[in-house]
């Protein structure tokens, strides 16, 4: 993927560090008391208490800084997408622990922080990748950004049926409708860019598959066939341009025609989700054979074949959740107990016991986004495998 500066900064220091950090050995197999539902759930409290510790801006706002210890130019809040990772951590984790719903409540009006009711470049509002007035000056629109915070409300509207949040899912659906790319002149005509922002021109896996993943939820809530169309247009774009003769997903396509070969673990991982709703809403399994090929392609290429520590925790904290969705069509517990392996790495290998935090490297820095996206993986381990479905 191609990324903005803020961005950047956050994957580039990540993969920096897992360079720096890791072989190409996958974890050690977990021990049983990984997979103990209650182990989770007291790795979940510990994580996300320690980013609410060392993250939280104790301003009052709910919003939380980028990084620990903070850089001398870091700005005063963290940019959108860490904070929607740092919402779907407490969401995950309140599901588990109603302790939790108080700080759910909290991250989800930070979130709306970053809300642009005057819309972006397509006239329609959507989150800004920085607060606006009067927290900060806001920032361009990207369509992945959105789509996260889009199936987080969804989420918590399958789990509690909290309409203002499948409100403003359909909104934010909306907005992804308006990023389609309808210049038949274009190489690959179609697919949903990655952001408003005139630097950048691509058509991602990123921008398409969680936006088909969105897509599909509001059609599994509402019945409207809008959805469902849409969903599958960006599904089948994406498997014409972007899906590889292994069946896994590259990155991107620009406006030159050119591919971004490079191969993230959540691009995999979301692909598979959409193939399990689509065979839900559809009846076809044939949707839900292509899910399963790409899981199995998937789990060879980073697990299998290693390079599952190569990836930053916040790829992986979504490759997993939808493998999981997969489970809880098909059975088995392959990927769980792969996540599970992963999760015990996590906590053995990566946690400071002294302040709860992850640590990728050896410079003391954790991103904001690395500490949730480990609350994530533990919270979910925790659930009951019934609630599986409702993941993204």
């Amino acid at each position: 993927m191609r990324w903005s500066p803020s961005r950047r900064q956050v994957l580039g220091a990540s993969l920096a560090a897992l360079a720096a950090a890791t072989t190409t050995e996958a974890p050690a197999a977990a021990p049983a008391h990984a997979l103990s539902p209650s182990r989770s759930l007291s790795r979940a409290r510990v994580t996300y208490d320690a980013l609410k510790k060392y993250f939280d801006t104790a301003d009052g706002t709910g919003l939380v800084r980028e990084q620990y210890p903070a850089a001398a130019d870091d700005r005063p809040y963290s940019y959108e997408w860490p904070l929607s990772q740092v919402h779907v951590a407490a969401l995950d984790l309140a599901f588990v622990d109603r302790r939790y719903a108080p700080a759910l409540a909290v991250r989800a009006e930070a979130q709306e922080l970053y809300w642009n009711p005057s819309g972006g470049t397509t006239g329609l509002p959507g989150y800004d990748s920085y607060p606006v007035a009067p927290h900060g000056g806001g920032g361009d629109m990207f369509y992945d950004d959105n789509e996260w915070v889009g199936l987080a409300k969804s989420q918590l509207h399958l789990q509690t049926g909290d309409r203002a949040a499948l409100r403003r899912a359909e909104e934010v659906f909306a907005l992804v409708e308006s990023g389609w790319d309808t210049d038949l002149g274009h190489p690959a005509p179609g697919g949903v860019f990655w952001t408003q922002a005139d630097w950048n021109h691509s058509r991602n896996t990123v921008s398409n598959m969680p936006g088909a993943q969105l897509g599909l939820r509001l059609h599994q809530i509402t019945g409207r066939s809008r959805y469902l169309e849409s969903s599958r247009r960006f599904y089948d774009w994406t498997n014409t341009h972007l899906r590889t003769p292994e069946g896994l997903y590259w990155d991107s396509l620009d406006l030159a025609g050119v591919v971004d070969r490079t191969v993230w673990s959540y691009n995999q991982g979301v692909p598979v989700g959409v193939g399990v709703l689509l065979y839900r809403a559809t009846g076809d399994r044939s949707h839900l054979s292509q899910a399963r090929r790409t899981a199995e392609a998937a789990y060879t290429h980073f697990v299998t074949e290693g390079r599952l520590l190569t990836q930053p925790v916040f790829f992986n904290s979504i490759f997993f959740k939808n493998l999981l969705l997969l489970e809880s069509e098909t059975g088995g517990s392959v990927y769980r107990r792969a996540m599970a392996d992963y999760a015990d790495h996590l906590w053995s290998e990566r946690r400071d016991g002294s302040t709860g935090l992850m640590r990728f490297d050896d410079s003391g820095t954790t991103q904001a986004i690395e500490q949730a996206a480990a609350t994530q993986i533990f919270a979910v381990l925790a659930w009951p495998r019934g609630a599986w479905r409702t993941l993204y």
